[in-house]
This record gives structure tokens, sequence and C-alpha cells, in this order.
């Protein structure tokens, strides 16, 4: 067998992966991206703030709660046709994004994005799992987590950049030319992989998946907005949060009655995969909740613009760049426990320092240091995180694994910005009352009471976190120029240290998260590698791969 061949015969499994890291790195992209472009979207299409949050949060909705339907649709059809028939769906929604005139068609076609995003996801695993041999595949998950990081963390820069140049449309067309490319080279380099079929499809296992993840998904996207309360009549937030949980309960009760369960519950039989999925739901709470305090923080507090912010946070996706292929091959050779700790470890220091080291006049230098600790961190962890939780799983269970680890991926993120986005507007309600009583006596007495119901009035309509925005509490008419003048400068400052002293605690929730995953991590089960290298534990035959 030549370097260029593995199990798949004939195929070389890198030009593979070139194809995999290019669809993963366009479906994370878009979970940033659009946010960027909010305002503009607002103003494009005359759409409130309602509507836009349904832009944001559709995409995030059909794919968390689809991920592991497709990919059990991955093991009956062949990951490769599921695959292309996601790409094809994704890159057709971005047109429409693109060309949408109202609301409701952006709306509607950001949903059938993530219907896209949902179908392809899963199935990347499962192949990078089958075209590799056990002793590449760190290496490959390591160049696979590295590209998925950078898009994560991409989109304040990107966006921002084609925003500033070709308007709010271009974050979608984006998306076109390489979708497009996508799907060819799909036909030509990725193996038409074909693993032992189940016998049946679990319908209801089906129903009660999707109701589970789209209540819990939904509960957390759209909790905040309407109070953590009521919807509409007798509909609210924690009575959703309850059907969702008796939905996942009956759905755990199905599933261990069935002869071919949608989830194969003994896949967290194998400790390594359960603990693994734990740590990437943590490790993507903490990443989301990290990026929605650092956008609002630098772009708010800080004035930069969303290119500015995008290039101060680019230490991070540097080191994650550099260091996610290092994480992946050592994982080969030393196996993945000791990383996955000492990774999450650094990790959580790395947001602590976000959290902690800045202040009102902070700079790129200033958070030089920490975006590097994070992107340090992240880069040793998250590849061998990958490479532990497949390491044990059957061929013809990589699909059900796939689509749960993740789902928790996704769900990590909406738990991340809902718990994290809750968590800061708490904290920064309450420090901006306490910066307000503290600073009214700077003011003449007349315009004391003003100042500080200035706050409260802003509170109570939402704190404005524009760029350049100082919460929404305006300068009342009819003060003397001077005393208009003190009040607006001690907006300015009572803002700027409120805002420093809510995201302290808030981003030490997220530290939190990561630093729980490096504890959890230490309960995993050692991997020895061999002197030789490593068969799988399932060998898959040539026979079993029809390739196309």
């Amino acid at each position: 067998m030549t370097r260029a061949e593995n199990v798949t015969g004939t195929r070389n499994p890198w030009r593979a992966l070139v194809v995999l890291c290019l669809a993963n790195f366009l479906i994370l992209l878009d979970t940033t991206i659009v946010n960027t472009a909010a305002p503009d979207i607002m103003a494009g299409i005359d759409a409130g703030i309602d509507e836009v949050l349904w832009v944001l949060n559709g995409y995030l909705l059909a794919l968390a709660s689809l991920l592991v339907i497709f990919g059990r649709v991955g093991d009956l059809l062949g990951p490769r046709t599921v695959f292309i028939a996601g790409l094809v769906v994704f890159t057709t929604a971005s047109v429409l994004c693109g060309l949408s005139w109202t609301p409701g068609v952006l709306i509607a076609s950001r949903v059938l994005q993530g219907i896209g995003a949902a179908a392809l996801v899963p199935q990347a695993l499962v192949l990078i799992t089958a075209i590799f041999p056990a002793e590449r595949r760190g290496a490959a998950f390591g160049i696979f987590t590295a590209v998925a990081g950078v898009a994560a963390v991409s989109g304040p820069t990107v966006g921002g950049l084609l925003i500033t140049e070709l308007g709010w449309q271009s974050v979608f067309y984006l998306n076109v030319p390489f979708g497009v490319a996508g799907v060819v080279l799909a036909f030509r380099l990725v193996p038409d992989l074909r693993t032992a079929r189940p016998r049946s499809f679990d319908i209801v296992g089906v129903v009660l998946a999707t109701g589970a993840l789209l209540g819990l998904i939904y509960a957390l996207v759209e909790g905040e907005r309407h109070g953590w309360g009521t919807i509409a009549g007798p509909i609210s937030i924690p009575a959703v949060f309850v059907v969702s949980a008796v939905l996942a309960v009956a759905f755990v009760l199905w599933e261990r009655r069935q002869s071919a369960p949608l989830l194969p519950m003994e896949l967290f039989r194998d400790r390594n995969y359960t603990i693994a999925t734990a740590v990437t739901l943590l490790s993507s709470f903490a990443v989301y909740g990290l990026l929605l305090v650092y956008v609002i923080e630098s772009q708010t507090l800080l004035g930069m613009s969303p290119l500015e912010s995008g290039l101060t946070a680019l230490p991070w996706t540097i080191a994650l760049s550099a260091l996610a292929p290092v994480g992946g091959r050592l994982a080969d050779r030393v196996g993945g426990r000791a990383l996955l700790v000492i990774g999450f470890a650094v990790f959580g220091l790395g947001v602590l320092g976000v959290g902690f080291v800045p202040d009102t006049d902070a700079t790129f230098g200033t958070f030089f240091g920490p975006m590097v600790l994070v992107g340090v961190g992240m880069g040793l962890a998250l590849a061998p995180a990958t490479t532990e939780a497949m390491r044990g799983i059957a061929p013809e269970r990589a699909g059900a694994a796939s689509g749960v680890l993740n789902t928790a991926r996704q769900v990590g993120s909406a738990l991340g910005a809902a718990v994290i986005g809750a968590a800061l507007q708490n904290r920064l309600v309450s420090s901006l009352r306490e910066q307000a009583a503290a600073r009214a006596g700077e003011l003449p007495e007349g315009a004391r009471e003003r100042f500080v119901t200035g706050f409260d009035e802003a509170a109570g309509r939402g704190l404005q976190l524009g760029t350049g925005q100082r919460g929404g509490v305006v300068v009342p008419d009819g003060l003397p120029p001077d005393v208009a003048a003190d009040f607006s400068r001690l907006v300015h400052e009572a803002f700027g240290e409120g805002f420093i002293a809510a995201t302290r605690p808030t981003l030490a929730v997220a530290a939190g998260a990561v630093l729980l995953g490096s504890l959890l991590a230490v309960f995993m089960v050692r991997h020895r590698p061999s002197a030789k290298p490593a068969k799988p534990a399932k060998p898959v035959e040539p026979a079993d791969l029809t390739d196309v």
C-alpha cells in the first residue's frame, strides 16, 4: 500500500479532507458572520428586532435539532450522498438569502440553510474515521479542527470586511462559489463509502429527538427576549423546557426498546466517547460566550469597528490554526487525555485573561496575551477531543456517534450564547446602577436624579449595545451647557466602568465551563499507542466500499 492509499483503496484521503474542511468552514462561519450583518439587514429589508433574531436563530435551530437525524440518514444512504445533498441545499439557500426582499423570505432561507448544514456536518467525521488509518486519524482531525476553529472565530473579521465593501448580501453570496466547488470536488475526491445499513428507520425516535432538541434550543435562544416567562397565552419558556425534558426522557426510554435505534445507547458505554462529548459541549459553550462578550466589549466599549475587532482577535485564530494539527499528531503518539487536561486548562486561563486584564483604555496589545492563550489551549485540546470520541466507535455506529458529537457542539453554542448573554445583561444592569449612583454626586442637585433615572430607563428599554452607544443613556434637554458636558462625561465613565465590572464575573462563568472540561478529561481512559500502526477495531474491507 502506497502513501496515497488507505482503506478506501486508491483515493488520497488528504484530498478528500480538503473538501470536508471547506464545507465545514462555510457551515461554522455562518454561525457567527451573520451577527455582524444584523444592523445592515434591518435597514436593508425593513426588519424589526424580532425578525432579525429569527434570521440569526432560525439557522441554529434547524442545524442543532436535525444533526442526530441526518447522522442516521447518512448511515442509510451513504455519507457522501448525504454530504453532497446537504452542500447543494446549503449553497442554494445561500443564494436565496442574498436575494431575499422581505424578512419572511430571509428567515425561511436561513432555516433552509440550517437544514443543509445539518445534513452535511455529521458526514464529515464519519468519512474521516473511515478513510484514514488509525495512526493518521489524529492528524486529520487536527487539521479539520483547526479549520473549524478558524471558521468559528473569523465571523467578525470576514463579516466586517465584506459588509464594509460589498453590503450585507455578500456574507451569503460568499458561500456560493465555494459551495459549487465543494460539490464538484466531492464527486471526484470523496469516496462513496458504504457501511452496513440499519434494518429500519426509527420514525418515532426521529419525532421525539427533533421535538426535544427543537424545544431546548428554542427556549435557550428565545428565553431572554421573553424574559424567561410567557410567550403567548399558556405557553411559556419554562413550559417549553418541561416539554423538551419530557420528550428527551421519552426518547431515551423508546430507544432502549428498539433493535435498530436512532441513537444507539451503547455509544455511552464508551467512557472516552461520553466524556469527549461533554467537553465538546463545554468548549462550545465557552467559545460562543467569549465571542459574544468580546464583540460587544470591543465595539461598544472600546469603539472598534467590526474589522478592527476581528483583527484584535487574530492572535487567537493564528495560535489555534498553528497548534491544532500539532495537537492531532500528538494525540496519535501519546494519547489525548493529557492534551485535553492541559489544553482546556490553558484555554480557561485565556478566557479569564480576556475578562480580567482589559480596562476602559484597552488596545490590541491588551488582548494579545489572553487571545494567544485561548488559541493555544483550543489548539491543543479540540482535535484530541474528537479523536478520543471516535477512536473506539465501530464503522456502523460512526454516523450516530458523529451526529451526537456535533449536536453537543451546537447545543453548547446555543447554551453559551443564551447563558452568557443573560448573565452579561443581568450584571450590566446591576453594575450600571451602582456606577450611576456613585457618580451622581458630581452633578448639581437638580441633575442627579435625572442621571440615575436615565440608566434605569435605558435598562427598562433594553440596553442598546451598538457601536458607539453607551447603553442608550441620553443627555436630557434643558441642561446648561457645562452641566450637559459633565452629564455626558459621567455617562461615558459610568458605562465604561460598569461594563468592565459586568464582563468579569460573566466570563468567569465561561472559564469555569472550560476548567470543568479539563477536570472531566482526567477521568478518560488513557490511550497507549503501540509501537506498530494500530489496526482498526473492525477493519473496513475494500468490498464494503463503492468507489465511484
